[in-house]
């Protein structure tokens, strides 16, 4: 059975449901209608062309009986109609299977299972304000200027345009329809049994030009290409089994959901990037898709192919206060909205984050171990090399040897490391912490950015500058235990405020130290222990923040959440320290979350105990699917199979850490270059 499919597609639940292709999607409610006034709609390049689209019969509205999902793509909508008089049963049925990619596709089917002919009007009301997405998602959505409308034979148009730029979608069908500006209509008369069929395209619309549809309705939707790119993102990706069925239920939808996440490379064809996650982040990020990046690597190289380049052609060159453009910089998102001026820092790209520059280093050299082509290498150094020149010139504020952010202006991220939100940095007593901040994971980041560099240097044959980054490497290393560590509680501290004094929280963020290998070995220890300790182990997964903190709050985003791939970068800094029991009982508590969210791990949950509720608690607005959620059980897999690849020689060494429940796990097709290996858990040696 492939990793990637194979599973009978999933009864969607949920008040909202998502489909998508690349970056394009569509939110509803389980009838399938979209309302204004809710975060639904059909969006793309970040613009909520449809706005409206609800199905009534004789002007009332559909009563849905469930919702089947398909491919990521596609989805089907179960619906019936009111009765036709009171008390009877309910003989009308209806059918819509949505389609997303550049646009949508509609097919509408109302099969009539009464005795008699069916004499129906079945009307298809339409509206689109281009709204932002972010306007949306966060309830003020507004018109920014006039909805133009236009009508023509089976055809209506909505267009708008805004600052020079003009967005668009048309609709049509291939039926005889009274189409008006906000509506299209059928009479229909559908004989007992019987059923009547129609499909509605809807396009977008850019400065005049519509693409041809995606899903045409003269070839089976298998035939079309965002069909055909999944089967060779399955096709190409490792195919694992699993004895343990939550393992590999969990393995399976991760592979298949960083399928539906890779985004195309307008500027470089052939290449995907990966998304950040549904529905409010299908766009290039910089933090986010690196770590997904990263985290998948051993299962696909493209993803981290597509990314690296991607952000390395929008690097930073230039000192922007707005959108916190520095040169040598990595980018923290990407917008292609309508209206800019409603994005972070008012601009398309905003700079914002602190983290994404070492990453983008520690990612070129986890890809070039991984099989980076050698030619594609010596393309993204000089981007390595400017990148750890913005660490090293703009990163460290003051010159103390540590990186540190604080936003260049009000219109920017308060807090700039993963942990973004308001109040995601804080002493024990819950006070916030002033900047300019230097967190903790960071410096970590920092020192493997240092290191990473180093190696590549070795690969070149340039063995000066390779000893130079490694005694910057150890330099920055001792500083940070100097300054981060807390004897008095035996943790890292979260981060140093703007007076250097340390924001005393404790936090997971030091999991990542321990992933980057930053810490000191008997400190790894100690830390350990705290990240497996009651404040902080959940049964799920470790939190945020520990229970006893000033801000703990298990229902907050980032003071004492789980969040899945915080778990896995944590899992893997204990195994590298040989933590391996520590390790492995995150590694299974977090499989074990997943099973009651169908497999599929949230962005977050609920940092509730398992001893008080059976089973974890989602949080309201988390994304799913979300691109590093996705990631961390392939990520978990990798450290506890301690994954190390020799892409010269096409071989991986490897041992056993994996929870003994979870059985015999085999690995068919791992990438390495152009090799390709098998890895069987019962054949490798047991780590100690």
């Amino acid at each position: 059975m492939s990793s990637a499919g194979g599973d009978p597609a999933p009864v969607l639940a949920g008040d909202e449901v998502t489909v998508l292709e690349g970056s394009s999607f569509c939110r509803s409610g389980r009838a399938g209608d979209i309302a204004a006034h809710r975060a639904q709609g059909v969006f793309v390049k970040d613009t909520r062309i449809i706005s409206t689209w609800e199905l009534l019969v004789d002007d009332q509205p559909l009563v849905p009986l469930g919702v089947v999902g398909g491919e990521a793509f596609s989805v089907t909508f179960v619906c019936r109609a009111a009765p036709r008089s009171p008390g009877a049963d309910p003989s009308v049925v209806i059918q819509r299977r949505r389609l997303i990619d550049r646009g949508m596709r509609e097919d509408i089917s109302v099969h009539n299972f009464g005795t008699e002919p069916l004499g129906v009007t079945v009307s298809l009301v339409i509206d689109g304000d281009f709204a932002d997405l972010f306007a949306v998602k966060d309830g003020r959505p507004r018109r920014r200027g006039v909805v133009h409308r236009q009508v023509s034979e089976q055809q209506l148009e909505l267009s708008m345009s805004l600052a020079g730029r003009h967005r668009g979608v048309r609709i049509h069908t291939g039926d005889e329809a009274a189409v008006t500006r906000g509506a299209i209509s059928w009479r229909l008369v559908v004989p007992a049994h019987g059923t009547w069929r129609t499909t509605v395209h809807a396009l977008p619309v850019e400065d005049g030009a519509a693409p041809a549809p995606s899903f045409p309705t003269d070839r089976p939707v298998a035939a079309t290409a965002p069909s055909r790119r999944l089967r060779d993102w399955d096709a190409a990706v490792p195919t694992v089994r699993c004895e343990n069925p939550v393992l590999q239920r969990a393995i399976q939808r991760s592979l298949a959901d960083l399928g539906s996440l890779r985004i195309a490379d307008p500027d470089r064809p052939g290449l995907s990037m990966v998304a950040a996650g549904a529905p409010w982040f299908m766009t290039l990020f910089g933090r986010d898709s690196i770590l997904t990046s990263l985290m998948s690597l051993p299962f696909d190289l493209g993803l981290a192919r597509g990314t690296l380049h991607a952000l390395a052609r929008r690097q930073g060159q230039k000192i922007d206060p707005f959108s916190e453009e520095e040169p040598g910089k990595i980018l923290h998102e990407m917008r292609m909205g309508l209206d800019e001026s409603i994005a972070l820092g008012g601009s398309a790209t905003y700079y914002g984050s602190v983290d994404a520059t070492p990453l983008f280093v520690i990612l070129l050299d986890q890809a070039a171990r991984w099989g980076l082509p050698e030619d594609e290498l010596a393309e993204l150094l000089p981007a390595a090399d400017r990148a750890i020149s913005w660490i090293e010139d703009y990163g460290d504020r003051d010159g103390d040897g540590f990186v540190e952010y604080q936003r260049k202006t009000d219109r920017g991220l308060l807090n700039q490391g993963w942990k973004d939100s308001h109040d995601a940095i804080s002493r024990r007593d819950g006070a916030l912490a002033h900047g300019p901040i230097a967190l903790a994971e960071v410096q970590g980041y920092v020192y493997a950015a240092y290191q990473a560099r180093a190696h590549l240097a070795t690969i070149n044959g340039d063995l000066p500058k390779a000893q130079r980054y490694q005694s910057k490497a150890q330099h920055l290393q001792q500083r940070f235990e100097d300054a981060f560590w807390l004897p008095a509680h035996g943790y890292y501290a979260l981060a140093l405020d703007g007076d250097k004094h340390p924001a005393d929280a404790l936090a997971s963020n030091q999991g990542h130290c321990l992933w980057t290998g930053i810490a000191a070995a008997e400190h790894a220890t100690l830390a350990a222990d705290h990240l497996l300790s009651p404040a902080m182990f959940t049964g799920w997964g470790v939190r945020t923040l520990a229970a006893g903190m000033g801000a703990f709050n298990p229902i907050s985003y980032h003071n004492g959440s789980v969040w899945p791939h915080d778990n896995a970068l944590i899992i893997a800094g204990l195994a590298r320290y040989g933590h391996t029991t520590a390790a492995t009982t995150i590694a299974a508590a977090l499989i074990d979350a997943s099973a009651p969210f169908a497999g599929r791990l949230p962005e977050l949950f609920c940092g509730f105990d398992r001893a008080d509720l059976p089973a974890p608690i989602g949080y309201p607005t988390a994304c799913s699917p979300q691109a590093w959620a996705a990631a961390a059980p392939l990520a978990m897999l990798a450290a506890l199979l301690d994954l190390h690849p020799d892409a010269e020689h096409g071989t991986i060494q490897a041992t056993n850490a994996l929870p003994e429940h979870w059985g015999r796990v085999r690995l068919a097709g791992l990438n390495i270059g152009q090799h390709r290996i098998d890895i069987d858990s019962s054949t490798l040696p047991v780590a100690t």
